[in-house]
């Protein structure tokens, strides 16, 4: 194949790529937009922030770790956090193993720039067999990343130069959780674990001080998960 027509071939992917991921665009662009502002606004120098997007690129855990860092958890809090926060990413990835299996050189940008959103667009969208299908796989993870940079950059230049009350915009974390959780719900129809969620969440309110309530309240969800399965799984 000649380099004319194999750079055709990576702009059709590409363009493939570029409509599958509009949707994610929409919501990426303006949450990351939203991580920026809220890092300089809490104090975090312009650096940091764009890091976070390059390097970790984790959505909620950097939300969370504006907040950690503010009240001064320790790394072993920031740890734990990432590890409960991300760790279905090591569930639900497994079912990636065959389709990233020929993809190469490519294969660790992959696994690194796997989201929620990124997964689901990989799992659901039917690549046309002319097109690589590692290149179609690759363009949509770099797109979808480079959305919440983008939006990561605006938020901090936005944030640096126009100076206003931003207090309340952290809650926007919060209210894509209850959001998520709704159709969570609505999806299952099992209260149960909503239920061992929220009781949880106020053991650990009245028992252990603020920074480290979140680890606490997972860690004993995720207990009363595991002791009430079978009723779970039966409900």
């Amino acid at each position: 194949m000649s380099k004319r027509s194999e750079s055709f071939l990576r702009s059709r992917e590409l363009a493939v790529a570029f409509k599958a991921s509009i949707p994610v665009m929409m919501g990426y662009s303006v949450l990351g937009f939203s991580f920026g502002l809220l890092a300089v606004s809490q104090g975090l120098t312009w650096q940091w922030p764009v890091l976070m997007s390059l390097l970790i690129y984790a959505g909620a855990l950097q939300f969370l770790a504006v907040g950690m860092l503010r009240a001064k958890a320790g790394l072993f809090d920031l740890f734990v956090a990432a590890i409960f926060v991300n760790i279905r990413q090591a569930f639900y990835g497994l079912s990636l193993l065959r389709p990233f299996r020929k993809t190469g050189s490519l294969k660790p940008y992959l696994i690194f720039a796997l989201t929620d959103e990124t997964y689901a667009l990989m799992t659901t969208r039917k690549i046309d067999p002319r097109l690589k299908r590692r290149w179609v796989l690759f363009y949509l993870a770099a797109l979808n990343q480079s959305y919440w940079v983008g939006g990561t950059v605006a938020g901090v230049l936005f944030g640096s130069t126009v100076h206003f009350d931003t207090r309340g915009i952290d809650f926007a974390l919060t209210a894509l959780f209850v959001v998520l959780a709704m159709e969570q719900y609505k999806a299952k129809r099992k209260l149960l674990p909503f239920l061992l969620g929220a009781g949880a969440s106020l053991i650990a309110m009245v028992s252990v001080p603020a920074d480290r309530m979140l680890i606490t309240a997972i860690v004993l969800a995720l207990l009363g998960m595991f002791a009430l399965r079978k009723r779970i799984e039966d409900v």
